[in-house]
């Protein structure tokens, strides 16, 4: 998979000293992604899913080099991108953009919508005043909002609104990879299917790959390709969407699809409770970091930390039910 990849990622890693001893010896480490590797096929969408603070947002992040990673490295067609000169990656940033979960933090509220979406355009791309200005109110078209609307401020717009001018900036420098950071999880419900389908004929019109981050299993069916599931800094679990769906392997997963909602309300499943609050990322559990909230625990998994390997037809899980321990 790697060979056909757009983004190819190895064993990256996230740690963050945190030292609440005064006298402490030694520094307390926050392990916010710990050791995870993973690809992006062109023209493809994978899902980050999981709780909050399982370090999905941190990974997106990381990609774009708005976070230094610890160790690890990505090769983003073809060349590493974590041990590129800031100035060489610069260059490669108008291909990788963020579309951010915040559509109001993440706009400045001085700048007007023609300010905001040619930024970037005035930044990286060498156009006459004349030529910026077609192209900008293109992209506020694209996404489905008037062009009357360029001289307004955010603040003049309603969330889903702001979210489609943050995805008009996201576009502007013609990007190929797109990291959407949980884009929809501010919005209304009755929103939120409009921005998955614009993204979903932005990638088929413009041939766009994502990382598509989301705690929410029912939102990331509809628009990825190959999930990947995340629990305290690991990736657990990772296939094909479909195949995830019809037969989750790990426990954790199966507790995630359990608290989905049915619309049929003849239609009954039993909910997998999880018990206890999701462990710290600064004290981790030892073994498998799952252990202390799973239903089928055994010895092993408080010792050793079981392998992410593939189970099948490249579906791979971390788990000791499932590896032959």
């Amino acid at each position: 998979m790697a060979d056909k990849a757009l983004l190819h990622v190895k064993n990256l890693r996230l740690h963050y000293p945190v030292d609440r001893r005064l006298f402490a010896r030694k520094a307390t480490v926050l392990k916010a992604v710990d050791d995870i590797s993973f690809s992006i096929r062109e023209g493809r969408t994978l899902g980050l899913v999981g709780e909050s603070g399982c370090g999905k947002t941190t990974v997106g992040r990381a990609l774009l080099r708005l976070i230094e990673p610890t160790s690890g490295q990505a090769w983003f067609r073809g060349r590493e991108i974590f041990q590129m000169p800031k100035a060489s990656f610069r260059s490669l940033r108008r291909e990788m953009q963020i579309i951010f979960q915040d559509p109001y933090g993440s706009l400045n509220p001085r700048m007007t919508v023609c300010e905001l979406v040619g930024e970037p355009l005035r930044i990286h791309q060498k156009m006459t005043f004349s030529e910026r200005q077609k192209k900008i109110t293109s992209l506020i078209e694209v996404v489905g909002l008037d062009s009357h609307y360029l001289d307004r401020y955010p603040h003049e717009f309603s969330g889903g609104q702001r979210q489609r001018i943050g995805i008009a900036r996201a576009l502007a420098s013609n990007p190929s990879f797109i990291v959407c950071d949980e884009p929809i999880s501010a919005l209304d419900v009755s929103i939120q299917s409009q921005i998955i389908n614009l993204l979903k004929q932005l990638q088929n019109d413009f041939d766009l790959t994502y990382l598509f981050i989301a705690h929410d299993l029912s939102i990331v069916k509809h628009i990825s390709h190959d999930i990947a599931v995340m629990y305290l800094g690991k990736i657990v679990e990772m296939c094909p969407t479909g195949k995830l769906f019809d037969n989750p392997l790990h426990p954790y997963t199966q507790a995630l699809l359990s608290a989905i909602l049915e619309p049929d309300p003849d239609m009954h499943h039993d909910r997998i409770v999880l018990k206890g609050d999701l462990p710290s990322a600064i004290e981790m559990p030892s073994g498998c970091r799952f252990h202390t909230r799973c239903l089928y625990k055994m010895d092993i998994c408080e010792r050793v930390e079981p392998v992410f390997e593939d189970a099948g037809e490249g579906h791979c899980v971390a788990c000791h039910l499932l590896n032959g321990q």
